[in-house]
């Protein structure tokens, strides 16, 4: 099975203990792992569950019926799926694996832009970012001092990497200002075309 973030998200919380899909998301979004793995849509962790089921890496435990509730089935882990966490917990840590992420390929094709154009999309970009490591500093320092910097490890990591965006982007956006990055779109664009003919 290919890993994924959720899927080691489910395999971790059942090498806890056994639990129903509900219970699931509700802690990755209270450990605030919701940060870091995609569990906004549940039909997405359904799938997970049933992806992992199928490579026999969960098992059901039982099928919990109650009177005023809907059926609700606890999944369990199996010796699999626990040399599965290990395995892709370690490989996660150890390996960089390409993740094409959208605002290296939006820097790829900036040409494409005029630098006015640029200059105002990093400007709303900084916002952004600037807010989202606020955020982030902000529920950190909330629990900081009653949990081990070890359940808090990906945090720190987030905010290291936040930061570094936003000094980047900050020394960007000055060189846009000062006019130390600029070119003119159209000139570029028939250079390329004149270029690409007469190579052909």
């Amino acid at each position: 099975m290919q890993r994924s973030g959720l899927a080691l998200a489910v395999l971790a919380l059942l090498y806890e203990s056994p639990m129903h899909p509900y219970r699931m998301q509700q802690l990755i979004k209270e450990r605030g792992k919701d940060l870091v793995v995609n569990v906004g849509q549940r039909s997405q962790l359904y799938k997970t569950i049933d992806r992992l089921l199928r490579e026999e890496m969960i098992t059901v435990a039982e099928v919990q019926r109650e009177a005023a509730r809907p059926e609700r089935t606890v999944y369990t882990i199996t010796d699999a799926g626990r040399q599965a966490t290990e395995e892709w917990t370690a490989t996660m840590l150890a390996h960089p694996r390409p993740d094409f992420p959208e605002f290296t390929a939006g820097l790829a094709y900036l040409p494409i832009l005029s630098p006015e154009q640029v200059l105002e999309a990093l400007t709303t970009r900084l916002a952004t970012v600037t807010r989202e490591l606020e955020e982030l500093e902000g529920s950190v320092t909330a629990v900081v001092d009653q949990l081990p910097r070890l359940v808090l490890i990906e945090s720190e990591y987030m905010r290291a990497h936040l930061r570094t965006d936003i000094e980047w982007i900050n020394a960007l956006i000055d060189d846009l200002r000062q006019g130390r990055l600029t070119w003119d779109r159209e000139r570029l664009i028939e250079e390329a075309r004149r270029f690409y003919s007469s190579s052909e």
